[in-house]
């Protein structure tokens, strides 16, 4: 007990300091948390939504149309690679999430069949995620498994999430939580944002770019031509469209800058960049063109129509139509964000005051405050000088939680405040086994060193088996949870680490630097 080395007590010391210096950030005001140095100023606990107010959205992704994307795509993609390995065909065409076409030379449908065949992934336990078969002799049709189309879904919800995320944190927002729930479900919450709408308008474009020839300047919008498009626009009257060719001669997917800007006539307008493929397309097509009008359609609505005065080779389009500033900027980061695969619909909206959260706030400080007080009076009652060193191990464990979630920025929610007083329990229950044993020790009439040694050796096997069961709850909270119980997940887990540290290490450092310098001839506990 004695055996108490003056590293182990500058090592323990050290990190007592270290964490602590941690948590001061996160009780500072704002102004005076912004003059701290760089690394400490990046370190703070951000609110949760119940804490601080916002806006929390559920979304439910339309995926029925899944796999007709799934056929769009795969389209594409064959267009690509028959034209490349010059087999030529005709009638290529998607229709209901199937794809096929017809190989115009019959010498060359096995080869055809074999591109097909490549375009072809494996998902699950070794399921295919398209089928390939030829009829008539020369067609050749692809067809969607449903683990193919599973699949899709899958990872168009996880695009749709990504994007998501990208979107709200381009705003500057704190700490945004967005995560799935089920199969076709996103849980959007924006601490701080009290604007549910301009989220929402923000989030729910899909913002699929699309640059088009212009074939035909008016027509019917219920016109159907091969190859053609009729797309509303907002320069026409309603009923009236503009004929566009189908295959775009650029998408989104080629953009890699969008910034808002100003027209030629100060007007809110996007500014987009294209990545390096982009800019060669762009430039060939627009060269091939100029004198002709081509069509800037987003989300499938033509929103400006231009004539290309001259070939555009610089890489860059300036959007502009009926924009705000604000408009222009929210569609800028819908670009630079990605666009979403999937169109999503609100099916659940909650709207959280800052005066709640600060009610949220103060109530859980108080039962805190509470909690703490009564536990330390009591301590300090039942173990005297011993309730003292539990004592200065409770406020460090707090202050050590504070500090390691202020390190990695986690989010403080009002189910992390009721972990935070249960991990305070879980300390003092590490106290109570130690100090407990120590009295039992005593009676059995050991000496004061063996006592302590004693006392502290065999407590810990209860103390850790204990905790090792809480941390395996948290963990399953954690993984299976989500949102406020992951929170109270996180909470408990630092609190039960930090809560052993404290009491096995700290208050023995303090009870063996005691013995060894007031050399006590018995024990008062």
């Amino acid at each position: 007990m004695l055996n108490f080395p003056r590293w182990k007590v500058w090592g323990i010391s050290l990190i007592c300091a270290f964490f602590v210096l941690l948590a001061i950030p996160s009780f500072l005001p704002a102004p005076v948390a912004a003059q701290l140095p760089g690394f400490l100023r990046a370190i703070h606990i951000n609110l949760g939504l119940d804490l601080a107010g916002g806006s929390q959205l559920l979304y439910e992704a339309q995926v029925q149309d899944v796999a007709k994307q799934r056929g769009e795509s795969m389209e594409d993609q064959l267009n690509t690679d028959l034209s490349r390995n010059s087999i030529p065909v005709s009638q290529l065409a998607a229709n209901n999430g199937e794809v096929s076409f017809v190989v115009d030379n019959p010498a060359q449908v096995g080869a055809a069949t074999a591109r097909a065949n490549a375009q072809i992934s494996q998902v699950g336990f070794g399921s295919a995620d398209w089928t390939v078969a030829v009829g008539d002799g020369r067609r050749v049709t692809m067809r969607q498994t449903q683990a193919g189309i599973d699949e899709g879904i899958k990872q168009a919800m996880e695009s749709a999430r990504d994007v998501i995320d990208r979107r709200i944190n381009a705003l500057g927002t704190v700490e945004p939580t967005v995560i799935r729930q089920g199969a076709s479900r996103i849980l959007v919450q924006v601490p701080g944002m009290q604007d549910p709408e301009a989220l929402k308008r923000l989030i729910g474009r899909t913002a699929r770019l699309e640059f088009k020839m212009v074939m035909v300047d008016q027509l019917p919008c219920n016109t159907r031509r091969p190859n053609l498009q009729a797309l509303p626009s907002e320069e026409l009257p309603a009923g009236t469209c503009i004929g566009v060719r189908s295959r775009a001669m650029i998408t989104g997917e080629r953009v890699a800058t969008a910034v808002q800007d100003y027209d030629d006539n100060g007007l809110p307008a996007v500014r987009v960049s294209f990545d390096t493929a982009g800019s060669h397309s762009f430039a060939r097509t627009t060269q091939a063109n100029v004198g002709k009008r081509f069509a800037i359609i987003l989300d499938n609505r033509v929103i400006s129509a231009p004539v290309i005065r001259e070939a555009i080779l610089g890489g860059t389009a300036l959007i502009s139509g009926s924009f705000t500033a604000q408009s222009a900027n929210q569609l800028a980061i819908s670009l630079r964000s990605g666009r979403l695969e999937v169109e999503l619909r609100v099916v659940e909206e909650r709207s959280v005051g800052a005066e709640l959260g600060a009610d949220s706030i103060r109530s859980g400080v108080i039962a805190s405050i509470a909690a703490t007080l009564v536990v330390i009076l009591f301590m300090l009652i039942t173990y005297g000088r011993f309730g003292v060193y539990t004592t200065i191990g409770l406020v460090l464990n707090a202050l050590m939680i504070f500090g390691i979630m202020g390190l990695f920025n986690a989010t403080l929610t009002l189910p992390g405040i009721a972990g935070f007083v249960l991990t305070i329990g879980a300390a003092v229950d590490a106290n109570v086994l130690i100090n407990e044993r120590i009295r039992e020790e005593q009676r059995r009439g050991r000496r004061l060193h063996d006592a302590l040694e004693f006392g502290y050796r065999e407590a810990q096997t209860a103390i850790f088996d204990a905790n090792i069961t809480n941390v395996i709850a948290a963990l399953l909270m954690f993984y299976f949870g989500s949102g406020p119980i992951r929170g109270f997940a996180v909470v408990l887990m630092i609190g039960i680490i930090t809560s052993v540290f404290t009491a096995v290490n700290v208050t023995r450092m303090f009870v063996a630097l005691w013995v060894r310098r007031a050399r006590p001839k018995e024990l008062h506990i």
